[in-house]
């Protein structure tokens, strides 16, 4: 499926899926929810470009991306920061895109923020999307890695993600299903309507 989004060849990007968290909203496991004959996570992994390096963070599981690299945060379950810096840590390239493993179909999205992210110049740390409501969330977005790390220097345990947006950053307004993440059994219903 990767290839039916135009990719772009590149050799300084890797993805930093997030997948932990409780689902506690969900009631189960919101990642192995069934999505069109798919899991909500495969459904994101299956869509995004295989030559580039993909770190997952959270308990190691069985996707359709085995050439996934799989990380954990130490405490494990500290929140998404904590998975953003985990996550940073263990890449290698000057890019970063960090989506959220809730978000099946925010691969869409990721050339867009990464087009944002260089238009906008080396001083900009992060192109970051804004959802149909004006809400910019930092866990769909593209950041220079040096400054993530640089951002979250001491432990990010239970800090609140909205922290990656004192980074000098673009907004990229990502509507739609792009854009949606599945927190509770009705957004995943509303995504299969809707897609």
């Amino acid at each position: 499926m990767a290839d039916e989004l135009a990719w772009e060849v590149r050799t300084d990007v890797t993805v930093v899926v997030l997948a932990g968290g409780g689902s506690r909203r969900f009631g189960s496991d919101k990642l192995a929810a069934d999505l069109g004959g798919v899991t909500v996570l495969d459904h994101l992994l299956a869509r995004l470009p295989v030559g580039w390096p993909l770190v997952l963070v959270g308990p190691p599981r069985d996707t359709a991306r085995p050439d996934a690299r799989w990380v954990l945060e130490d405490p494990p379950g500290g929140g998404p920061l904590a998975g953003v810096a985990t996550g940073a840590a263990a890449v290698g390239t000057a890019l970063l895109v960090v989506v959220a493993g809730d978000m099946p179909h925010a691969a869409e999205a990721v050339p867009g923020l990464l087009a944002a992210l260089d238009a906008a110049g080396p001083d900009v740390a992060a192109a970051v999307a804004v959802d149909d409501d004006g809400h910019a969330n930092p866990l769909l977005a593209a950041y220079r890695s040096a400054a993530v790390r640089e951002a979250l220097p001491g432990p990010a345990h239970d800090a609140p993600a909205k922290r990656l947006l004192r980074l000098s950053h673009t907004e990229v307004r990502v509507t739609g299903h792009r854009g949606r993440d599945v927190d509770t059994a009705a957004d995943l219903e509303r995504l299969r309507r809707e897609v």
